[in-house]
């Protein structure tokens, strides 16, 4: 069976993440494989060198158009028998190659709770019925969607992200090598990835450490990830007196590492489809506090701690409480917290759960 996965960008995203461990699982399992991206760099790639990444170098609304037709001919020549295609752009480009090519199946994923304002809600509703099933990464992120009238009830259903276990695990050798790498000594290290965007909530985070620095100052937060408020964070670092506290890592590719030499991860969000950072930190047995946001309670609930979103004393006190826990405590919730990642949450369940819509008649 040849699949094509389509997705908007192969930036430092979860969802990236996510479409090239599909790929390489997919490979192993007998598949013929391609990924197409729409625009950006291809700062992550799949594992295996033998599977092709075609960028189609959307720039504007003209080259969109001009993309609409690369990715036809490469439709036309691969011959796929399912087109997956990955968050919003992707979606409603591959969706319209229906209106002027035979497609066998396409199935669109998203990736959010919030994929955008009324103009994509439109087009992903005016566009709905040349997908043969839509999914969403949490039944929360389906609820919402079918509530925005992006889609019919019934007409979208819920698939969890998988997480890559053997990758994200817990390492005495990486944490030892980060924790001398970023000079911490004995400190509490707290960790946040994830793009430098609205989405992300950093401004709360940041005013939840000017809170906990109050309570306490045995701790250092280190921010991995790059975006557009990267100059705006810079800044509030500047205002809140925070930068003894507080370094932003930018890109890395280490992130299991980096999770292995931290004491408890934050995700201060304001909205998710899934929090995808925080099963990984969990897969490393670390403690995790997050926002009650998306699909996130399913994903961390019963071992991670839920905080209101944008509340920022709410997640000061839940941080200063979580590194106030025992190292045999925090050990024992780790291990549970590992497990149950693995038996809910595996990128083999994953796999399994989208194999069999793609072997399915009835989608």
């Amino acid at each position: 069976m040849k699949i094509l996965l389509v997705i908007t960008g192969l930036g430092m995203g979860g969802a990236e993440h996510v479409v090239v461990n599909m790929a390489d699982e997919l490979l192993k399992k007998g598949y013929e494989v391609k990924i197409v991206y729409l625009t950006g760099s291809a700062l992550v790639l799949p594992k295996n060198n033998n599977i092709e990444v075609i960028p189609l170098n959307i720039t504007s609304a003209k080259s969109f158009v001009t993309s609409y037709f690369k990715l036809r001919n490469i439709v036309k020549c691969f011959k796929p028998d399912v087109i997956h295609s990955h968050m919003v752009h992707a979606n409603i480009l591959t969706r319209c190659l229906r209106l002027s090519l035979k497609v066998k199946k396409i199935i669109s994923t998203s990736h959010s709770n919030n994929e955008g304002g009324k103009a994509r809600m439109l087009a992903y509703r005016i566009t709905d019925k040349l997908a043969d099933i839509s999914t969403n990464v949490s039944e929360d992120a389906v609820n919402e969607s079918i509530r925005r009238g992006a889609v019919a009830k019934g007409r979208m259903i819920s698939i969890p992200n998988g997480i890559d276990t053997e990758t994200f695990c817990f390492s005495d050798e990486a944490r030892s090598k980060i924790r001398a790498e970023l000079k911490v000594d004995s400190k509490k290290v707290l960790l946040a990835v994830g793009r430098l965007t609205e989405a992300k909530d950093y401004p709360n985070l940041l005013n939840a450490i000017k809170l906990l620095k109050k309570q306490r100052t045995d701790f250092k937060l280190f921010i991995v990830g790059d975006g557009p408020l990267k100059r705006g964070l810079e800044n509030k670092l500047e205002e809140l007196s925070l930068k003894e506290h507080v370094e932003l890592l930018g890109l890395r590719n280490d992130i299991p590492a980096l999770m292995s030499a931290a004491d408890l991860f934050v995700l201060s969000s304001a909205w998710e489809g899934f929090g995808l950072v925080a099963a990984e930190a969990m897969a490393c047995e670390r403690l995790v506090v997050a926002t009650d946001c998306g699909g996130v309670a399913q994903v961390i609930s019963p071992y991670g701690v839920l905080v209101k979103p944008m509340d920022s004393v709410s997640l000061s006190n839940a941080m200063n409480n979580s590194m106030n826990i025992s190292s045999d405590e925090s050990a024992r919730i780790g291990s549970l917290s590992r497990s149950h990642i693995i038996s809910n949450y595996s990128l083999i369940k994953n796999i399994e759960s989208y194999e069999r819509l793609y072997n399915s008649p009835n989608v």
